[in-house]
């Protein structure tokens, strides 16, 4: 397996998570908005999304396990560029820092903005909630009890009046 084709594959995943970051950039003005409807259908396509990213990783993985067993090494379970960057020649070494350093900076960008929207989505509950406090009724006891229970005692006293009389 050529390294070419390995730094093809970062390449993708880097076009996939810098596309997931405009989505994710989409999603703050929707969040912002309220646009349920096309919140909605910005998670879908997320979810799309994630979906060609996770199956662009699983070929990444295998390329890499190819690569090194070609070379002779040990395939760890989950083969990371770092693994292939002990194996790969001097020549290819700087493309693929290059490459890894690119598709880690999509990665930061991505998983800012996704702070952002969580705590955004956060802070409208918040404020939904505190909403529906203001407007809904307090709702007070309506089983009957005895009087000590409410944290009334109860008067023991006895009055001089006689209503008998």
């Amino acid at each position: 397996m050529p390294i070419t084709t390995i730094l093809a594959l970062l390449d993708s995943l880097e076009k996939l998570h810098r596309s997931l970051l405009r989505l994710a950039n989409d999603k703050t003005a929707l969040i912002k908005s309220g646009d349920m409807d096309e919140l909605d259908q910005l998670l879908k396509d997320e979810q799309a999304h994630l979906a060609a990213i996770v199956q662009m990783d699983t070929q990444r993985q295998r390329a890499v396990a190819t690569y090194l067993t070609d070379q002779g090494r040990s395939v760890p379970q989950n083969p990371t560029i770092a693994d292939l960057l002990e194996a790969a020649p001097e020549a290819d070494k700087e493309s693929l820092e290059e490459a890894r350093d690119r598709l880690l900076h999509a990665i930061h960008d991505l998983k800012w903005q996704n702070d952002l929207n969580q705590k955004l989505t956060y802070q409208s509950l918040q404020f939904v909630n505190l909403s529906l406090d203001m407007v809904r009724p307090r709702m007070e006891a309506v089983n009957y009890s005895k009087p000590e229970i409410n944290g009334r005692q109860a008067s023991t006293k006895q009055t001089t009046f006689d209503s008998q009389a």
